[in-house]
């Protein structure tokens, strides 16, 4: 142990002459650890969303999808299976077709987002029956033509199971004497969902993808083909694999960049709480100043006697910039435990509970992450740091004959 350090921690414990600075010390260490904790916390919480928001679009949808570049469709999208198949980290394939139709009802009518699907092979690809609340995806059980809509669009459309709703397509076959004629389809109602996510249980509906494909006038063709891959976080760069694989006539897109603008505005929020709740930090290292300033003042005869038998400036700075990184790195470990507490708390009793049909869980979500205790842990430290280095200076610049002259 240098004696830098030594004296650093003797001067940090409380004396009867020194008890108001030890508890402003004190004081210091609790703005750090509140600080920190605070931060570990609505960050963990704030990962706890992202998970959770990620959850439910990638339960609705694919890791990848591969779409026609020229917007007609892919009639010979069976060729490409093996191709896609035999590309690493794939795991399972899906065709499937998307539109808009309107939807009617006794009482009401909407305009929908319709995907017909396989069922059977949509299950390898997505969590769809993870979602169903009531009913089943066996979309030829009965003599009309099954579908599945949202929970939220099915209460719009005042539809319960077995009812009857009938869907209109407008396309350019659909084109007769200069009029626009409607393909009307009659469905019965055979399940219903929730992902919790307002914008598909308010608007999205199933049928089956032959269904789909006669609504919509597509012959065999599909609108394009979903993609389950091993690892969803290495999605990104199969689907640029797929790109230079399956040629110009395609291209493919996966989960992230589907719905960037969400992901990009949840992580710029985590940014911009990450900046605020270090404020909370950097009062408590305001008060560090504070209290260093005062021990300088205090100590001005040590540092005098210090310097008189041969310590240089540079160790009388080590000195108080020790005694300050001790009050960080305490408050830092004690608010890095408290936060991990908390977020244990939260995760296991669920203490903080939320209405579940705004925010679609019942419970506050909390996600630990080790890189995010480091990074507070380095924030916190750093700030810690910087407030020593203005106290410590003066200190280190104390002439030895001015310090003891009036003593």
């Amino acid at each position: 142990m240098s004696y830098e350090f030594f004296i650093a921690k003797r001067y940090l414990k409380s004396k009867k002459s020194s008890k108001f600075i030890s508890i402003i010390t004190a004081i210091s260490v609790c703005g750090v650890l509140i600080g920190v904790a605070a931060l570990v916390f609505v960050l963990s919480m704030m990962n706890g969303f992202e998970k959770e928001v990620r959850s439910r679009i990638i339960g609705t949808t694919a890791h990848v999808t591969v779409f026609s570049a020229f917007g007609e469709g892919m009639e010979d999208y069976e060729a490409l299976l093996p191709q896609i198949k035999e590309t690493k980290h794939v795991v399972a394939v899906a065709p499937f077709v998307y539109s808009k139709a309107a939807i009617s009802s006794k009482e009401e009518s909407d305009g929908i987002i319709v995907r017909g699907i396989d069922s059977e092979k949509e299950t390898n690809v997505t969590d769809i029956k993870r979602n169903l609340l009531t009913g089943s995806f066996d979309f030829e059980q009965k003599e009309l033509p099954g579908m599945v809509l949202g929970k939220t669009l099915a209460e719009r459309l005042g539809v319960c199971l077995g009812d009857e709703v009938v869907l209109f397509s407008i396309n350019k076959g659909d084109l007769t004497a200069g009029w626009t004629i409607p393909k009307a389809t009659k469905f019965e109602l055979i399940g219903m969902f929730e992902t919790g996510m307002f914008e598909y249980d308010a608007s999205l509906s199933y049928i089956s993808i032959k269904s789909a494909q006669k609504l919509f006038n597509l012959g065999d063709k599909v609108t394009g083909l979903q993609i389950k891959i091993d690892d969803l976080y290495k999605a990104e760069k199969v689907a640029s694999e797929l790109d230079k694989k399956l040629g110009y006539r395609f291209y493919a897109l996966d989960w992230m960049h589907m719905h960037k603008n969400l992901f990009s505005w949840m992580t710029l929020e985590k940014y911009a709480m990450f900046i605020v709740l270090s404020l909370i930090i950097a009062v408590a290292a305001f008060n560090i100043i504070s209290t260093l300033i005062m021990v300088v003042i205090e100590k001005k005869k040590d540092i005098g006697i210090l310097k008189s038998i041969g310590s240089t400036s540079s160790s009388i700075m080590k000195i108080f910039m020790f005694e300050g990184l001790v009050v960080g790195i305490v408050g830092t470990i004690l608010g890095s435990f408290f936060g991990f507490i908390l977020c244990w708390v939260q995760e296991t009793f669920k203490i903080i509970s939320l209405p579940a049909e705004i925010y679609f869980i019942n419970s506050l979500p909390v996600d630990m992450r080790l890189l995010d205790f480091v990074l507070v842990a380095i924030a916190a430290i750093g700030i810690t740091f910087l407030a020593t280095i203005y106290p410590a200076k003066k200190a280190a610049g104390l002439s030895p004959v001015d310090a003891i002259r009036y003593e």
